[in-house]
């Protein structure tokens, strides 16, 4: 009689004690998970913490180091000399013997113009590297903004698959408690079954994708890389944006890229006039003395000037380079714009195409998605709802929350890459909440 109960009663005691050890995991999770981090902060964290930005941060101070050397004159030399002298008459007499002594101080001056175009490189490269740590901390705040949002949505994706795979596991052991009366009790076992096992498969596969975003996050992060992140809904201010044609003149303006490459322009046009000013030498001036002591006390005071005579080396090799690299530069500069004027295009269009989709849906969607799948498991058991029906009730809010997403996902991808292109934020400011 005690094994016959303990038969009865054991199918339900086991559902009870694996949906009770399920609620507990899942509590204990959530003890040890971390709170969840707002989308704003991750973005602060990041830039206030990522190694790279050492790198951009050394390129500007070495930059601004050139500046001051661009503008500093060459050091002054100083030459001395020292020996003896001996004076003689025409018979070779030896009319006296001393020593001969010089000092010089020489300054070298280069030709008018020239420390003002070396500034004017060195003003360029500076400005280069402020605009490539710029473009840098914009287009790190776009990866991780991206990333973040992967996260969250994986995560979501993850709870719901895990979710409906609980349910229809936990829907199977009943089934099988159930009196089969023909074949179909057997199919709608194994269906019910299957259909787990395809959910445990969506919920492994959306864990492997937040531990694979999760390393990049924790790599831009600086921190290690398994390290544990939770991802707080944020709202994504997925606005409309401006017409293709101001984006595009916002671009022509405002690009990172296309203000490098004119800063480079510019700077190759000065390089053309500094290999052009080199064509003249620089000039050395300075005081010099000398005495001799034979016989006689001699002393020479006086002022020195010498330069290199441009005979042969006209610096001609030197301005065709730097000509040729001003052409390259242009070049550059014009693949550059089109590159940047069709990227916008293409992000304007997948940005407008991501916002209608989006438009169609409800904003509570996911919501009412997880409950209606909710509520065709409790029909289902009162036996309101055939099997077929939840069944692909549970599918369809899978498919339909990973569809939600990664709509989103591609809106907030565009919306961050129209951002980097344009170089302006096309997201408005929160206002703050009256009282």
């Amino acid at each position: 009689m005690k094994c016959d109960a303990q038969k009865k009663i054991s199918p339900f005691v086991r559902v009870a004690l694996a949906l009770g050890v399920t609620a507990s995991v899942a509590a204990a999770q959530t003890s040890l998970s971390p709170a969840p981090l707002p989308l704003d902060a991750l973005v602060i964290e990041v830039l206030d913490k990522n190694p790279e930005l050492a790198f951009y941060r050394a390129e500007l101070a070495a930059a601004k180091g050139e500046q001051r050397n661009a503008t500093v004159l060459a050091n002054p030399e100083l030459a001395t000399s020292i020996g003896s002298k001996r004076a003689k008459d025409a018979a070779g007499n030896v009319l006296g013997e001393g020593a001969a002594w010089s000092v010089a101080l020489q300054q070298p001056f280069e030709w008018p113009g020239r420390l003002a175009l070396r500034k004017a490189i060195a003003s360029r490269q500076v400005a280069l590297a402020e605009l490539g740590l710029e473009n840098f901390r914009s287009a790190l705040a776009a990866r991780t903004r991206t990333l973040a949002f992967g996260v969250f949505a994986a995560q979501q994706q993850a709870d719901a698959a895990l979710e409906v795979s609980h349910r229809l596991q936990a829907l199977a052991e009943v089934v099988v408690q159930r009196d089969p009366a023909g074949v179909t009790p057997k199919l709608e076992q194994r269906i019910i079954e299957a259909s787990a096992i395809v959910a445990r498969k969506r919920a492994a596969d959306a864990h492997v994708a937040v531990r694979n975003v999760l390393i990049e996050l924790n790599q831009l992060r600086g921190q290690p890389l398994t390290s544990p992140v939770r991802i707080a809904e944020s709202p994504l201010n997925l606005v409309p944006t401006p017409d293709v044609a101001d984006l595009l003149a916002l671009a022509r303006t405002n690009n990172f890229e296309l203000r490098q490459r004119i800063a480079e322009l510019e700077q190759q046009g000065f390089k053309v006039d500094l290999a052009k000013n080199e064509r003249y030498p620089a000039v050395t001036v300075g005081p010099f003395i000398s005495g001799e002591r034979a016989g006689d006390r001699e002393r020479t005071v006086g002022v020195g000037v010498s330069f290199p005579l441009p005979l042969w080396n006209r610096n001609a090799g030197n301005i065709e380079v730097a000509q040729a690299r001003r052409e390259q530069a242009q070049t550059t500069l014009d693949v550059a714009q089109r590159e940047v004027e069709r990227k916008v295009s293409e992000s304007y269009i997948q940005y407008q195409a991501r916002l209608a989709e989006i438009s169609h849906a409800r904003p509570d969607a996911s919501q009412d998605f997880r409950e209606t799948a909710d509520l065709a498991d409790r029909h289902y058991r009162l036996g309101a709802v055939p099997l077929a029906t939840y069944i692909e009730m549970q599918k369809q809010y899978l498919e339909a929350l990973e569809a939600l997403l990664d709509t989103k996902r591609s809106a907030l991808e565009a919306r961050e890459q129209l951002h980097l292109l344009t170089g302006r934020s096309l997201t408005p400011p929160v206002q703050p909440k009256k009282d």
